[in-house]
């Protein structure tokens, strides 16, 4: 179908937008110019990038994929959602090929039962925010593999065994006798670690570049999480450890979530000059959006402003490291939630956590993992 335009409108319309020399254009470089200076940060899906201003070289910070023990927390946090998912295969489809799917996950359990240990934690892994917990991390992974194992080979050996019911009450749910510390904790203890490692190198950063918050500047850049995800402040758990790490200095305002924005190469300590690149086109979107939010005061001074909701997050509030019930809702929450990350369950109240006791992670209890009662295996269902 052929379409008509008016050359008249259209050189209306590209009189205010579309251009470098247009209205709107000319505002966001003049905005641009403006905020030249300011510090600017970007966070992709693993790196965090700080850009001084005035053409100065980013200083670049990894924090998620090319972190030490990513893999190996989130490995154990998929233990219980790997169990509840094999159930539901199974019931979507009987005769479908689950059990070889399960007999893939037993062996993968079996295999990271026999790697682990405090030396592996302590020695191999290294994190420092871990130092003097790797004994009760390596006991809550082998009691984890050991809970997992059990239920795959009940589940093999009488199929009728394996359903959404028995998932919750034998690996689950809890506590009780025969399973003392349920998976739905030691998923809150695996995303808790690393939301307190997480805060922790972040914050340390942050902190030993003495930034002036009130003028720095924010881009949370391109996917976080599952693609639906993180696209809020409260859904956001990066947003959640920077605004932590400011001491509530950053302005609501300064911070943008861009899931569109462009995202620079993973850091690998050899492509700088990949990160810098993209500066200028960072620097850009972020000072066109805030001049085009600055107009709002000019157009309509008189009416109500935009002000950020002051509700809090939509997570439930958490009284503390033994308030399981909030806790575990968290998990079902996010779960459900698209929005959210999965992971970003409990960052918030670790980052917290972590502000509140001088950035120390000695001085927290972190819930799922200290205090409770992992026997050093599990045979049979009893503990030795």
């Amino acid at each position: 179908m052929d379409r008509y335009e008016s050359p008249a409108f259209a050189r209306l319309f590209f009189a205010y937008t579309g251009s470098p020399s247009s209205i709107g254009g000319q505002l966001t470089l003049a905005s641009e110019r403006r905020y030249a200076t300011a510090p600017l940060i970007v966070a992709t899906h693993g790196d965090l990038a700080l850009y001084p201003g005035n053409g100065e070289s980013p200083t670049i910070e990894g924090f998620r994929l090319s972190t030490r023990g990513f893999k190996e927390l989130t490995a154990v946090s998929h233990l219980g959602p790997a169990l509840a998912s094999l159930a539901q295969v199974k019931e979507l489809d009987p005769h479908g090929p689950w059990p070889a799917a399960a007999e893939e996950l037993l062996a993968a359990t079996r295999e990271t039962r026999a790697a682990n240990s405090p030396e592996l934690w302590r020695d191999l892994v290294r994190i420092k925010s871990f130092s003097g917990r790797e004994p009760a991390i390596a006991a809550m992974v082998d009691y984890a593999c050991a809970v997992t194992e059990q239920y795959l080979e009940q589940s093999l050996a009488d199929p009728s065994y394996l359903t959404a019911e028995t998932v919750r009450r034998d690996a689950l749910e809890g506590p009780s006798a025969e399973l003392p510390v349920p998976l739905n904790r030691i998923m809150v203890a695996t995303f808790y670690l690393f939301g307190m490692d997480l805060g922790h190198r972040l914050i340390t950063w942050f902190d030993g570049l003495g930034l002036p918050w009130e003028e720095t500047m924010v881009i949370i850049a391109g996917r976080q999480g599952r693609p639906t995800a993180g696209v809020t402040r409260d859904s956001n758990s990066v947003a959640g450890v920077i605004g932590a790490a400011s001491r509530g200095r950053l302005p609501d305002a300064n911070l943008l979530i861009a899931p569109h924005a462009p995202v620079f190469p993973t850091y690998d300590g050899s492509n700088l000059d990949a990160v810098s690149a993209l500066e200028p086109e960072y620097r850009r979107l972020w000072s066109g959006v805030r001049a085009t939010c600055e107009l709002g005061e000019q157009m309509f001074t008189g009416y109500p402003r935009f002000e950020p909701a002051r509700s809090g997050s939509e997570l439930p509030a958490i009284d503390g490291p033994a308030d399981w019930f909030a806790l575990t809702s968290r998990l079902r929450l996010v779960l459900e939630d698209p929005r959210q990350l999965l992971s970003g369950a409990v960052t918030d109240f670790a980052a917290r956590q972590l502000v509140d006791n001088g950035n120390n992670p000695a001085q927290l209890l972190v819930p799922g993992l200290d205090d409770e009662p992992y026997p050093l295996c599990i045979v049979q269902g009893e503990a030795s």
